[in-house]
């Protein structure tokens, strides 16, 4: 097979590129994953490397699945060999062969959200902390924060030792730490850093991965975060054949840690690294890309380049302001109709993508009234659902008996005589003594304060370990079954006989087939594929992966949720200031630019056709705002854009009509509009030193004036909130005299 006959010049630098470093700017649509692929193709069968000393890493399963049968089609059997894997998937493997090094049990199980939120709670009642100045959510966002940043309990207590709220959050982060090991467990923001503290305390585990990795390639690396990198880091120290792909126009997860420095910064760290830009878009119209183009080169926060195509020109991106989210709603729902019957086009070949999940509900309850299929993506809906969870929660008990969380949730589950007295009088014992729950149980006979319910603990500490006996020797799908007729939870429902119970009957059904679908997963061909491996595969499996390609219905799912997906028709509603971009993220340049960022990526996901509407009025979270078009539409030149038939012979741009859609009238009307520049001119002007007060930073001094058009950019030092980034037109500064 010739590798290289598909491929363009910029495609086949970077496959014929092999030792030393090697950045891949790719583009959206620019064939990254092709190149990847052929690329690890390329150093089996021509540079002789072989396939187990090469890792692949991935952000998704469903990429790390899509690489690896690409694999396989290029170089066969070979493709067993290699470590195809996301983050999380390669650092969970390396822990299961040397966690008891760093003081866990192999057979550690992985807490998901509601687990964590779980031992949040337990933590907050011991340290008699409220839950209502210190909601578990947002204890759970500050403990993951420092756990991408790799701040343990230690260095985080010593940080905040000085404020009084970060100091109790310390104290939470720090117990809640503490029993996550008491219970064997880790949570998602564990498995990366405990991989990192696993190489720091003993150099011969990572030794061993440098050797083995000779070849490392990182995929979407502009996402990767502190703790990533420095993964990263350690295991490339050696060999320093490192290829990173990724895009820096489409870095969006700065909010939950990425940091786009990690690409940006790339050749300073790897001063003789290797850049070859991917630009030639193999997915949209010659029209999208000069939308997306004109829009993303606003930013300042980026490497630099322009996607260009040999696809046709296309038709002019539609741009519609209706009156409020209902008439836009209309719009979209009566638009899909119209395109289906006029174009034969599928339901799935639709998308709508916006800014804020709350935006749905108005356009779900549209296509319900004129019956247009849709599904929303971006959760776990299904593991979410209560008979899942407690058929897992039994899962991992099985699995790891010192699971508190799990066994606290199913020991009465189905009911079996067991309440909350006995359950808390076990736990008491069991935190006195420094044992798991179960341990305790396991004896109740022998504790004066269990003796009456001693007999029905017994029977469930029996059960389970007759399952336990059972587990390796069955797969996880038999394990499954074992479940359902040894503990009589479908038992239960069926004799519930609701509609409600038969749901629940079905969803444990298909729960069933998760496991079998793991079983006879190509992916998992050569592996064991036991209770421990299901466990570990449904920890790291998310709503997006499982997206039906066969079904149809329209897709409706968050801008960043759209990332690295392609429709043939997309909507962005929702293009107004405040909305998109935030009213947070409109004062300060850095978010400002992720906003900037999103929309690109949201533009990129077209094919064929884009609508991007606005309103004149929104009301969202129960306000009304009245706001103006979002100023990434005046980033687009008029020439790409369609604002509809006016009456008018001359074209008329977008930001001199408003185009509004009647509820009862598909028809797109216009009124004219006397509409100001998205960027109004500052009056004020701003000199270095000049002192200024901010509405939400306070008081500041500038120490660094840029001028830029009609406006400043500003660097200001404020005395509560450091340093800040802002745009002068934007801050509503106040100088004071």
């Amino acid at each position: 097979m010739d590798l290289l006959s598909t491929l363009n010049k910029e495609q086949k630098e970077a496959v014929l590129h092999v030792d030393g470093p090697l950045l891949i700017l790719a583009g959206a649509g620019s064939g990254k994953t092709r190149v990847l692929t052929h690329r690890i193709a390329h150093l089996i069968s021509e540079e002789n490397v072989h396939p187990a000393s090469i890792l692949a890493i991935t952000f998704t399963n469903k990429a790390a699945r899509e690489m690896r049968e690409r694999i396989d089609t290029l170089v066969g059997q070979f493709s067993d060999y290699i470590w195809v894997s996301t983050f999380h998937s390669m650092c969970v493997r390396i822990l299961r062969r040397d966690i008891e090094k760093i003081g866990y049990g192999s057979n550690f199980v992985i807490f998901d959200y509601t687990d964590q939120q779980s031992v949040v709670k337990e933590c907050l009642k011991e340290l008699n902390i409220n839950d209502k100045n210190f909601p578990p959510k947002s204890m759970l966002s500050e403990i993951g924060r420092a756990k991408d940043e790799l701040i343990t309990p230690e260095i985080f207590t010593k940080m905040h030792q000085m404020d009084f709220r970060m100091s109790k959050v310390a104290k939470i982060y720090e117990l809640y730490q503490k029993k996550l090991k008491n219970n064997n467990a880790l949570d998602f923001d564990d498995i990366i850093m405990l991989t990192i503290k696993l190489f720091l305390e003993n150099p011969e585990v990572l030794e061993y991965y440098q050797r083995k990795f000779k070849y490392i390639l990182v995929d979407e690396y502009q996402d990767t975060n502190t703790a990533q990198y420095s993964l990263i880091s350690m295991l490339a120290k050696k060999y320093r054949n490192l290829c990173v792909v990724g895009d820096d126009d489409q870095s969006i997860y700065g909010w939950r840690g990425a940091n786009i420095r990690n690409i940006l910064d790339f050749e300073k760290e790897f001063k003789d690294a290797k850049v070859i830009k991917l630009e030639q878009n193999y997915r949209s119209t010659k029209t999208i890309l000069g939308a997306a183009n004109s829009v993303i080169r606003n930013n300042n926060g980026r490497k630099g380049k322009k996607l260009w195509t040999d696809n046709k020109e296309g038709d002019c991106i539609k741009v519609l302001e209706c009156n409020n989210e209902h008439e836009e709603a209309y719009f979209i729902a009566n638009e899909i109709k119209r395109l289906r019957e006029k174009e034969n086009i599928k339901l799935r070949d639709f998308a709508v993508l916006y800014r804020i999940n709350a935006m749905s509900r108005v356009i779900e309850e549209m296509f319900m009234k004129e019956g247009i299929a849709y599904k929303i993506f971006g959760g776990l809906k299904f593991y979410d659902r209560k008979e899942i969870k407690d058929i897992i929660a039994y899962l991992r008990i099985i699995q790891n008996p010192s699971d508190n969380i799990s066994l606290k949730r199913i020991i009465n589950e189905p009911k079996r005589g067991i309440g909350n007295t006995t359950l808390d009088t076990a736990e008491k014992h069991a935190n006195g003594s420094g044992v798991s729950i179960f341990s305790i149980i396991s004896n109740a006979s022998n504790i004066p304060e269990l003796s009456r319910a001693a007999a029905k603990l017994e029977n469930f500490v029996s059960m389970i370990n007759v399952l336990r006996t059972l587990k390796n020797t069955m797969t996880a799908s038999k394990m499954i079954e074992e479940v359902i007729e040894r503990t009589g939870i479908v038992k239960k429902y069926e004799e519930e006989n609701t509609i409600e119970s038969q749901g629940r009957i079905e969803n444990i059904k298909e729960l069933l087939s998760v496991a079998l679908e793991f079983e006879n997963a190509v992916e998992f061909e050569n592996e064991e594929k036991g209770l421990e491996q299901f466990l570990e595969h449904i920890s790291l499996v998310t709503d997006i992966d499982d997206m039906d390609e066969e079904s149809d219905y329209v897709v409706l799912m968050t801008l960043h949720s759209s990332k690295g997906l392609e429709f043939p028709v997309v909507f962005m509603p929702g293009l107004e200031e405040g909305v998109f971009p935030g009213y947070r993220s409109m004062v300060e340049e850095r978010e400002l630019e992720e906003e900037r960022r999103l929309c690109y990526v949201g533009i990129t996901r077209a094919r064929e056709k884009l609508y991007i509407t606005h309103t004149y009025s929104r009301t969202l979270f129960g306000n009304t705002t009245y706001n103006r078009a979002s100023r990434f539409l005046h980033e687009i030149p008029d020439k790409y854009i369609n604002t509809g038939e006016s009456k008018e012979p001359e074209k008329k741009s977008v930001v001199n009509k408003k185009p509004y859609i009647n509820a009862f009238n598909p028809t797109v009307s216009f009124k004219p509009q006397n509409t100001s520049q998205v960027n109004k001119k500052t009056t004020l002007e701003f000199n270095k030193g000049d002192q200024v007060e901010h509405k939400k930073f306070g008081f500041g001094i500038i120490t660094s004036v840029e001028k830029e058009k009609d406006d400043y950019k500003l660097e200001i030092h404020f005395k509560g909130a450091g340093m800040k980034r802002l745009m002068a037109s934007f801050a509503n500064l106040v100088k004071i005299k």
